[in-house]
């Protein structure tokens, strides 16, 4: 129980990576706030979530949340503290994604990639980070990165150049934070296997003139490890860099990956 009574928001929190680790804090005694921005999502995942904590619901809260949106994170912010008492991790894993060959990129994917993974990454973190100074307990932020921003892609420029920059911001951030006693960190997968994928490989189809489904057989086969990366591959990693067992590691951003990208 490494995150007992701690309170923890979870943005994009209703699939994938983001439910993994919701989960995973969850059998760590931690509150689960998944933020997302689709609602029957979000009341699906709720209704997961307390399930798996025996049907002890006051543990599950769900609310919409858009982080390209100021309003929004604000009310997300008021939400959880009404009912929870403050907020102790966040993790920033909303994002969205896109690709075309940089003579295609258009400003409308150009500024949806950057709001969302960037700008509204960076003013969640912000605001969230303000509500853990003045109720000065510290806490911990998690922003999930990629293997994208370690290096770039021709047909991806734009999302790599979105993660480079968390990557960026996450060093920086927690150099500012550090002195308050919040630590901010960072994860960065590879490639993982979530109902997205199958979009991503649809647009590599259409690209790279490949079959539906190769690309995705492709990069699994090309992983160390033999395998695309699972939600489930990412519980354990979060759990640590929330936990105390982190307490020394600061403004990191954390391979898993299968052993893709050295660094």
């Amino acid at each position: 129980m490494k995150l007992e009574n701690k309170t923890s928001v979870i943005t994009g929190g209703a699939r994938g990576i983001g439910l993994a680790i919701a989960k995973r804090y969850l059998a760590e005694g931690a509150n689960v706030v998944v933020a997302d921005i689709d609602p029957a999502a979000i009341d699906e995942a709720v209704e997961v979530l307390t399930a798996k904590a025996g049907g002890e619901s006051a543990r599950v809260m769900g609310v919409r949340l858009d982080v390209s949106d100021r309003a929004s994170v604000d009310a997300m912010i008021d939400s959880v503290s009404d009912h929870f008492g403050g907020i102790d991790i966040l993790v920033n894993n909303a994002a969205v994604f896109d690709m075309a060959p940089v003579l295609e990129v258009t400003e409308a994917s150009y500024d949806k990639q950057f709001g969302v993974n960037v700008k509204g990454l960076f003013f969640t973190l912000q605001a969230v980070a303000q509500s853990m100074v003045d109720r000065g307990k510290g806490g911990a932020i998690i922003n999930m990165a990629s293997q994208a921003g370690r290096r770039g892609e021709e047909l991806v420029s734009m999302y790599c150049a979105t993660k480079a920059a968390v990557i960026s911001l996450t060093q920086s951030c927690a150099l500012g934070l550090i002195e308050h006693g919040i630590r901010v960190n960072g994860i960065a997968p590879g490639v993982v296997d979530t109902p997205m994928w199958a979009e991503v490989d649809a647009l590599f189809a259409r690209y790279e003139n490949r079959p539906l489904g190769e690309k995705k057989r492709l990069v699994g086969e090309a992983v160390p490890f033999g395998r695309m990366g699972r939600p489930d591959d990412y519980g354990g990693a979060a759990v640590f860099l929330a936990s105390e067992d982190s307490e020394y590691v600061v403004a990191q951003t954390l391979n898993v990956d299968g052993g893709n990208w050295m660094s």
